[in-house]
């Protein structure tokens, strides 16, 4: 008979529900509930869970699932422009603060060693939290993001030699202790080099024979097995799960298969990062914080100020501009998850105190919990205390101003995803001029160097909407996925020019009398719209005469939906479907090293990836219908159209070639 009980687990379970519906109700990060469900299920309050290597174990496996999808936004590419600051920034950032951290501790009177161990847990960040905050923000591809992601893959990597040198000082033997770092750095190099060279011509090959079988379980299980697999092979080898993880994602992020790989694993991604945060809170025990305050508060200070400060200097002395260094800053002042697993084996022996342990414990806990707070608040501490952001803005709003000065009566376009891009492509081919804003910052790059009028702007800051021509434009069209931002723009139209029509796109029916009653001119139902095309088509086909069809349609929407209200609900109608084609447009430059520079249209892959090409940009002429011999040069930019994963392969080969 087994003493396993399931009533912690259920409790735990339902704390966490309970505590994450309000956390998202008061638009409090969640992890900071997760944290909150771990303390008080913890050893430190109820003890509701017991503390163990499996719950820790299954922490850990949540980091790997978050670094694995992580790694499907990158590719090779971008790894390599991204070398200078992950060994750049990145490695300077971990020499200086253990420099820093060390020299203030023995100032105080601790020991080397004892200094030196808790130098390198205060060293790293919260790949977890930065990573997960970086990612709902869309702020991965943005130049703060790609800093605090380039420093992250450092101390990841960082962590190998530490994990050596620690023991080593514990021992006191360094006669081998250079052997044994070289020999981890082959191991590095050799285990990096096969999963690069050896994984990419195997991975993608091997997801083909997988993906013929047509099973959805089959594949799922091939996803958890790849991503596990590389994950255990670079732990082998004494490398972090978790940096294995990283180069598993990379792997996959080159093949076809990269969305719907990324769509299976957000489940487990999900779940497992929650109970990682759950095990995070578990460790804080309130004794410590009684008793040690003194030292948490001087460990929490170096944390938050001292690494803030030392990540700054390195990025400004690197010539990046100072709001972005000042960003990256705040986002990598909190202690890591890597810093609790050096504590642990730094007191198994005995490189420190149990009472520093536990102070140092307590004090990265407060900071990852301060961190979502911190980070929530990055944009406004920039503003407030950088001048240069305030010149940014100015500049931003000085371009759009001078970007849409010579826009009248145009079409003010708020959101340009695929139903934006749909009406500006049609007010296009009428010679209707029209100017769209937008959050998505990938997106608008991409638009921007396809020659659309889009611009990076928040419509909600009445500013943006002035400097976007509103008090010039004949019509605004509004065509956001999120119902409340849109009531938010349509309220500052509203106030900013009463007597603009709004044309407003509604996701739920019930929205449609809300936005009508704000002042919209018409509010356009999603379900409606789809329902009156499918029908026109049935009429037509029953034999109904065009203008008979015509007419009915737009008395219905004249009457706003009227008669078809009242419908049966079932099951099924609060179930979200994604409706949206996986045919798109990409456009993408060809940089000075890029593989298809010198080639021919004649000689790119095109019918092999079923991709059509669009045009070219070259400086500021449209290039089209373009022959078979018309050469590739430095700087162009290809537009494209096929399906997402078609796309990635072609650009792919477009930028290395076959690998």
């Amino acid at each position: 008979m087994h003493e396993f009980s399931l009533a912690p687990i259920v409790v735990v379970l339902l704390v966490s529900v309970i505590t994450v519906i309000y956390c998202r109700k008061f638009n409090i990060p969640s992890m900071l509930g997760y944290l909150l469900v771990g303390f008080l299920a913890g050893p430190g309050m109820f003890s509701l869970i017991p503390k163990s290597d499996a719950t820790d174990y299954l922490g850990e496996i949540g980091i790997v699932f978050l670094m694995f999808s992580i790694g499907l936004e990158f590719s090779l590419p971008k790894l390599k422009a991204l070398r200078r600051l992950v060994f750049g920034l990145g490695g300077l950032q971990v020499v200086i603060t253990m420099l820093a951290v060390m020299g203030i501790l023995m100032v105080m009177g601790t020991p080397f060693n004892w200094a030196f161990a808790m130098a390198g847990a205060l060293a790293m960040s919260s790949t977890a939290i930065v990573s997960r905050i970086l990612a709902e923000k869309t702020e991965l591809n943005q130049p703060h993001g790609m800093m605090a992601m380039g420093v992250l893959l450092m101390q990841d990597i960082a962590v190998v030699p530490l994990m050596i040198l620690i023991p080593a000082l514990a021992g006191g033997s360094s006669g081998n202790l250079w052997a044994e770092l070289g020999w981890a750095g082959v191991k590095l190099l050799v285990t990096l080099g096969l999963l690069f060279f050896i994984g990419s011509k195997v991975i993608s090959p091997w997801f083909r024979k997988v993906a013929k079988r047509k099973s959805s379980e089959l594949f799922m299980i091939n996803v958890l097995l790849v991503t596990l697999g590389v994950a255990y092979l670079t732990e082998l080898e004494g490398l972090s799960m978790a940096l294995g993880a990283f180069v598993a994602g990379m792997l996959l992020s080159e093949t076809e298969y990269r969305f719907q790989v990324e769509d299976d694993i957000r489940p487990f991604r999900d779940i497992l990062l929650g109970f990682f945060f759950i095990t995070v809170g578990m460790k804080l025990d309130i004794q410590s914080l009684i008793s040690n305050w003194q030292m948490i508060l001087v460990l929490l200070v170096l944390l938050l100020f001292l690494k803030a400060l030392v990540v700054f200097l390195i990025a400004f002395r690197m010539k990046h501009p100072v709001a972005n260094s000042l960003k990256a800053a705040l986002y990598l002042a909190q202690g890591g998850e890597f810093g609790f697993v050096m504590l642990a084996i730094s007191s198994k022996i005995n490189m420190v105190s149990p009472e520093l342990e536990q102070a140092a414990t307590a004090a990265i806990l407060l900071s990852m919990i301060a961190a979502p707070f911190i980070l929530e608040a990055s944009d406004k501490i920039v503003s407030r205390f950088v001048k240069s952001s305030w010149d940014m803005k100015a500049v931003d709003l000085h371009t759009m101003l001078v970007e849409t000065m010579n826009k009248s009566d145009h079409v003010l376009i708020i959101g340009f995803g695929r139903g934006g891009q749909s009406i500006g492509r049609i007010l296009a081919q009428e010679n209707i001029p029209y100017y769209a804003l937008d959050l998505d910052v990938e997106r608008v790059q991409i638009a921007r160097n396809a020659g659309e009028p889009v611009s990076f702007g928040d419509a909600k800051r009445k500013e943006i909407l002035e400097a976007a021509g509103l008090n010039r434009a004949k019509t605004v069209v509004i065509t956001l996925n999120n119902m409340h931002e849109t009531q938010h723009v349509l309220n500052n139209i509203m106030t900013l020019h009463p007597s603009m029509p709004v044309y407003a796109r509604a996701t739920n029916d019930d929205y449609v009398k809300i936005f009508t009653e704000m002042g919209a001119e018409e509010a356009v139902s999603d379900t409606k719209e789809t329902s009156l095309a499918l029908a026109g088509y049935a009429m037509l086909a029953n034999g109904q005469p065009y203008s008979t069809v015509s007419q009915t349609l737009m008395g219905i929407r004249r009457s706003r939906y009227v008669s078809l209200e009242g419908l049966f609900v079932g099951r099924d109608d609060e179930t979200t479907f994604d409706s949206e084609s996986n045919f798109c447009r990409h456009a993408f430059p060809l940089a000075a090293e890029a593989y298809a520079i010198g080639k021919t249209v004649a000689e790119l892959p095109l019918e092999r990836d079923h991709i059509k090409l669009l045009f070219i940009r070259r400086n500021t002429s449209r290039l089209e219908n373009l022959p078979p011999d018309f050469t590739l040069a430095s700087g162009d930019i290809l537009v494209v159209a096929g399906k997402k994963e078609e796309i990635i392969s072609f650009e792919n080969w477009s930028l290395q070639g076959n690998i």
